[in-house]
C-alpha cells in the first residue's frame, strides 16, 4: 500500500479561522486511490511548509501531496518551499494539473504548483481549492502507483 501524507498550506486554516476543506478532501481522494493516508497536517504558508515536507520525507512517506500556497499572492510560497527539497522535478504532472480543467477554470493556469522526486518520495503541489484538489487528483490518481513504483526502482510495465 502507498503511504501518503497530506499537507495543507494555509495561514487562515492553521490559525483556526476556517476549517481545512481541501486537505480533508485530498485525504479522502488519496484513500479512494488506495493509499494509507496521514494528515492533513495544516501549516502556515512559507517556511513551515518546508519543515512539514522534510518531516514527511524523514517519516518515509511514498507520496506527499500539498494543497494551497500555489497562487500569486506574496504569501503563496509552497512551490519555493517544495523546490528546496526536490532532487528533480517531474514537470508533466504539474503541467497536466494546470491544464486538466482549463476550459472551465481559466485561472487554473495561474497555479505555480510543482511535482517532483525527493529521494524515494513523490511530491505534488495542488491548489488550495476543493475544485483544484478534485482536478489534480483526477490527473494524479491514474499514474500514482506507477510513479511511486518507478521512483522506487521498478521496471517499466509492458
Amino acid at each position: 500500500m502507498i503511504r501518503a501524507l497530506v499537507i495543507t498550506a494555509s495561514n487562515r486554516a492553521a490559525a483556526g479561522i476556517y476549517p481545512d476543506k481541501s486537505g480533508m478532501l485530498l485525504a479522502d481522494l488519496l484513500r479512494d486511490a488506495g493509499c494509507e493516508v496521514t494528515g492533513p497536517r495544516v501549516v502556515p504558508d512559507g517556511d513551515p511548509v518546508e519543515h512539514a515536507l522534510r518531516d514527511g520525507l524523514a517519516e518515509g512517506h511514498d507520496v506527499i501531496v500539498t494543497t494551497g500556497g500555489t497562487g500569486l499572492t506574496p504569501q503563496d510560497l509552497t512551490p519555493e518551499m517544495t523546490r528546496r527539497v526536490l532532487d528533480r522535478e517531474i514537470p508533466g504532472i504539474a503541467e497536466a494539473v494546470r491544464q486538466v480543467n482549463r476550459d472551465k477554470v481559466p485561472t487554473s493556469i495561474l497555479s505555480r504548483g510543482l511535482a517532483g522526486q525527493a529521494g524515494s518520495t513523490l511530491i505534488v503541489n495542488l491548489p488550495g481549492s476543493t475544485g483544484g484538489v478534485r482536478d489534480g487528483m483526477a490527473v494524479l490518481a491514474p499514474v500514482l502507483a506507477h510513479a511511486v513504483d518507478q521512483i522506487k526502482g521498478g521496471d517499466h510495465r509492458a
